[in-house]
């Protein structure tokens, strides 16, 4: 005889959120930790650019893919605008135009990030992985997964500190990408964070959603375990 567990409150499953991230949000990853003492090197920080553009450039997808299994209109009105600013409209640029810039910033050519030259397989594996779960998984469960944005203006507060104060050859000029999401992801965790508190109600409904947030934290961690653990041969910028 199974034994019926209580739905959490509403404030009690943002805890539960928040206490994911709080032990497994890739600020705490060593090479997170190390970029923003100001310890990686020069070839380190580009790698980390050029592979993070992958991340990038999926963000709009798997928020597409949100968009595509989400039945309410009024939901879809609102998530949308994620796409926005990433892709941009025509004659406006967004979120992958900035990582463009960050990375030419940062010494890394254009070029080389839109062809992917740097890719590591661990990194594609991750993303693909992430991108993956917003297609099949319902789609609340995919909102769920992104809340790790819930942590995200603590880290970019962190990485902007640490590029003006410790990495003096990055052009200032290129960091425009972090200060637009100082703005925007505390909007997008907050609407996000209150579809996932209004509609999961059950504890299973509950339980989903903590694992949906742990799975997302994996997929940042294991991107940066492939960064740090050094570039294949030709993959250094």
């Amino acid at each position: 005889m199974s034994v019926q567990v209580s739905p959490q409150t509403g404030a009690d499953l943002v805890q539960r959120l928040r206490d994911v991230l709080e032990r497994r949000y890739h600020h705490l990853h060593p090479f997170n930790q190390r970029m923003h003492r100001g310890e990686l090197s020069r070839d380190e920080l580009q790698l980390w650019v050029a592979n993070r553009f992958y991340y990038q450039i999926n963000i709009p997808v798997k928020d597409a893919l949100i968009l595509a299994s989400c039945p309410e209109r009024e939901v879809r009105q609102q998530w949308i605008q994620r796409i926005v600013d990433h892709d941009g409209r025509p004659g406006e640029a967004g979120g992958i135009e900035a990582w463009l810039r960050l990375g030419e910033a940062m010494g890394v050519k254009r070029e080389d990030l839109t062809s992917q030259r740097f890719l590591l397989p661990g990194v594609r594996f991750a993303v693909d992985a992430y991108v993956s779960f917003c297609r099949f998984r319902p789609w609340l469960e995919a909102v769920a997964a992104s809340l790790t944005e819930m942590f995200a203006p603590l880290i970019v507060k962190e990485r902007l500190a640490a590029i003006l104060g410790h990495y003096k050859w990055v052009d200032p000029d290129g960091l425009q990408y972090f200060k637009n999401r100082l703005q925007q992801a505390p909007r997008d965790a907050e609407y996000a964070l209150g579809l996932v508190t209004e509609r999961y109600r059950t504890r299973a409904e509950q339980d989903r959603a903590v694992a949906a947030l742990e799975f997302k934290c994996d997929v940042l961690w294991s991107l940066l375990d492939a960064v740090e653990q050094g570039p294949l041969p030709g993959t250094r910028p």
